[in-house]
């Protein structure tokens, strides 16, 4: 079990304008991982102001920092900007791998659910 930095970069999410992808719109995730690519609780609970969550983006407004959160059986990604609103869940992130090649789908808070590949996934 170690921290990792994932690397996810907007899939192929046509109905939302990114028919191709967007490789410019991501997050780069340091998220606590066990030997299956899976998010481990306990890892979590023992380091987890180093479990960190930055949005990237081309515009500078849709950029945003803060951290992995993790809530009842629900993972968050939490930022320390008031205007950024209410956590972005992403759908069933305790169940999936964090593996290069993997998709995960994030409720943005605009209201809209997207994509994302995973791309990169390093140990730090």
């Amino acid at each position: 079990m170690s921290l990792t930095r994932v690397v996810l970069r907007l899939g192929r999410n046509p109905d939302a304008g990114f028919p191709e992808g967007d490789d410019a719109h991501g997050y780069v995730i340091v998220a606590p991982l066990d030997k299956d690519g899976k998010l481990d609780l306990e890892l979590w609970r023992a380091d987890r102001a180093a479990c960190t969550v930055d949005r990237f983006s081309p515009d500078p407004a849709d950029k945003a920092d803060g951290w992995l959160s993790h809530r009842g059986s629900h993972w968050f990604f939490r930022y320390d900007e008031e205007d950024e609103g209410p956590d972005e869940p992403v759908y069933r992130l305790g169940d999936h791998t964090m593996r290069v090649g993997d998709y995960l789908t994030i409720h943005e808070a605009d209201g809209d659910d997207l994509t994302y590949k995973v791309t990169e996934a390093v140990g730090v």
